[in-house]
């Protein structure tokens, strides 16, 4: 299907494959978020005049950013380690991802460990940096808004 769309060896076809397989995870993940959202916020602003569409950007969203942060770094996570697509699709050495890069310096039966964990170490920076940064958007919003009921 790559190959008669045209795609082969492109990252564009890593980018039509990840989000065909991170979407439903971050759907999933997102259903349950807003499925613990109260419905009397959306009703509240509609009583006061907001559309079903402007209620939704203005009550919802603010409420469901938490659940945005958290499905979008989950879906960063898990396409940033995927491995077996970004291995058959792409054989150009410029444009080989992280993990293929990675299990590329194992050659034969020689494990240059220390080069392999060095790069392993880097490859994790991103990830790392990126839940840090995240991290505070998370735990500032879990109680903004709260309803009790």
């Amino acid at each position: 299907m790559v190959i008669d769309l045209g795609l082969a060896n492109t990252l564009q076809s890593l980018i039509l494959t990840y989000l065909s397989f991170t979407m439903p995870f971050a759907t999933w993940l997102m259903m349950g978020y807003f499925r613990g959202i109260p419905v009397d916020l959306e009703e509240q602003a509609m009583v006061d005049g907001s559309s079903r569409i402007k209620s939704a950007i203005d009550i919802l969203l603010p409420q469901a950013a938490p659940g945005i942060v958290a499905a979008a770094i989950f879906t960063f996570t898990l396409a940033w380690n995927e491995f077996l697509l970004a291995l058959v699709f792409i054989s150009d050495t410029n444009l080989q991802t992280v993990p293929v890069k990675i299990a590329g310096m194992i050659v034969g039966d020689q494990f240059v460990w220390g080069m392999i964990m060095a790069s392993a170490l880097i490859a994790s920076v991103p990830v790392v940096i990126l839940y840090y940064v995240a991290q505070r958007f998370i735990v500032s919003g879990l109680s903004a808004g709260a309803v009790k009921g």
